[in-house]
């Protein structure tokens, strides 16, 4: 008799919140008081070798309920499924879960929906580099072009990008493949840092990091700005006069401004040669993005951590908007359509430099980055991955960076994996910290009503 193949037999899901705010970590112009979540799902599974796959998406904090909600829903499309054929075609369930004609009234292919589809496609391709004992890189590195080309959905970007031009991009990606990932093993990938740049930061503390930045080997920073222009015009002096003139400076806006607004600002603040400026204005604004482009080179147009799919970003390529691409590793729906942008960024000449921080981000779109400089683009020339030095504790393969440089992952997965007392202490509000810290507060107003 033939053993049962295994089944996906659980979808779990937990609401996990980090009191980043309280340090004014994260901070920006249009996010003050973020507290970094994650809407985290775990699918298990019967089998007796990698029986988990661990996913998530990334919030801010109030939310995340919301998020996890979603992901909630999707547990009957999951369910029952076969280990074998998920992990040999993950794209089969997110052709699944996006084509599901009531589920996609909730988009279409955007949203909280659209991300709770990311979270679990992320954990098939984490359950599928597990059984493959590889690193997630790894693994699409050394996948065959046509099963790649294969996991990516290309309805509505053939204008743009045909199945058989990503094959041909990837079949020219092979070439000195083998080179390139020792290559990546020995000295890793370029990293830039926004850990001294965080808007509610001291300009002293701003000072000490971005010191402490370029001696540890970062060439690129990134101060946040949008709020106050002569706060900007101040902290942007003082950065500069910190790390000199040879190291790129980026300014992100995080979407503050209208088009003309972030035309005035970013020229008001040329004069310390940003390198870019980031989200000047919506993220769904193809045109305004374009236009800013025009209006502020050489200062570069970046965007793209609230892109929600690959049809916006095949726009924001096609309209000459951008110079460059910032991928987002839990924003869009997972590995596969990931895939399609980096693939579309390829076709277009445009360098991808992807957005990080938040909670778990870096550990997850590192091997998105190396699989394109393995096996798709071939360079690192302009790329750079943001980097931000909190909460990686948490993780049971957190990055490793040094001297600049994120170092290759070997451990098999996607590195999404939460260490089991991190999520028992930071699920809301029954972990052990939320519990502690609402009850102090229900103590603290009870003894303000007394008063």
């Amino acid at each position: 008799m033939s053993p049962t193949p295994a089944r996906i037999t659980a979808v779990d899901t937990y609401d996990i919140r980090f009191p980043t705010s309280r340090e004014l970590d994260g901070s920006d112009a249009m996010n003050p008081d973020p507290d970094y979540s994650a809407a985290y799902v775990v699918l298990r599974t019967d089998a007796a070798d990698f029986p988990e796959g661990h996913g998530f998406t990334f919030t801010i904090g109030r939310g995340n309920d919301v998020q996890v909600a979603a992901i909630d829903a999707l547990r009957g499309h999951v369910v029952g499924r076969s280990v074998d054929e998920l992990c040999t075609d993950p794209g089969s369930l997110g052709r699944d879960l996006i084509g599901d004609s009531q589920l996609r009234w909730l988009g279409p292919e955007k949203g909280v929906m659209h991300m709770a589809i990311g979270a679990v496609i992320n954990a098939v391709w984490d359950l599928a580099a597990k059984r493959a004992h590889k690193p997630l890189w790894q693994l699409l590195a050394d996948a065959e072009p046509e099963w790649l080309v294969r996991q990516v959905d290309f309805r509505y970007i053939t204008d743009a990008l045909t199945p058989d031009e990503a094959l041909d991009l990837l079949r020219r990606g092979k070439e000195g493949a083998a080179e390139r990932a020792a290559t990546l093993r020995a000295k890793g990938f370029p990293a830039y840092t926004t850990s001294p740049g965080w808007l509610g930061y001291s300009d002293e503390k701003l000072t000490r990091l971005a010191a402490e930045a370029v001696a540890d080997g970062f060439t690129q920073i990134k101060l946040k700005v949008g709020a106050d222009l002569a706060d900007d015009v101040r902290r942007c002096r003082v950065a500069r006069s910190v790390v000199g003139p040879d190291i790129r400076i980026a300014i992100d806006a995080n979407q503050r401004w209208n088009v003309d607004e972030a035309i005035t600002w970013t020229k008001a603040l040329a004069e310390f040669l940003p390198y870019w400026i980031e989200e000047p204005t919506s993220p769904d604004d193809v045109l305004g993005h374009a236009t800013v482009r025009r209006a502020v080179a050489p200062v570069k147009v970046a965007t793209g951590e609230h892109v929600q799919n690959r049809i916006i970003f095949k726009q924001l390529l096609q309209a000459g908007a951008i110079d460059v691409l910032q991928i987002d590793a839990a924003r869009v729906g997972g590995v596969n359509e990931n895939l399609a942008i980096l693939l579309l960024a390829a076709k277009f000449g445009v360098p991808v430099c992807p957005h990080a921080g938040g909670v778990g981000l870096c550990e997850l779109v590192q091997h998105l980055s190396m699989f394109d400089y393995v096996a798709l683009s071939g360079t690192t020339d302009d790329r750079v991955i943001e980097y931000v030095g909190h909460l990686h504790d948490h993780f049971r393969d957190p990055v490793v960076v040094h001297e600049g440089h994120y170092m290759a992952p070997s451990t098999p997965g996607f590195s999404s994996t939460m260490r089991p007392e991190s999520i028992a202490e930071f699920t809301y509000p029954g972990g052990t910290f939320w519990a502690a810290d609402l009850a102090q507060q229900a103590l603290t107003d009870q003894k303000g009503e007394a008063a």
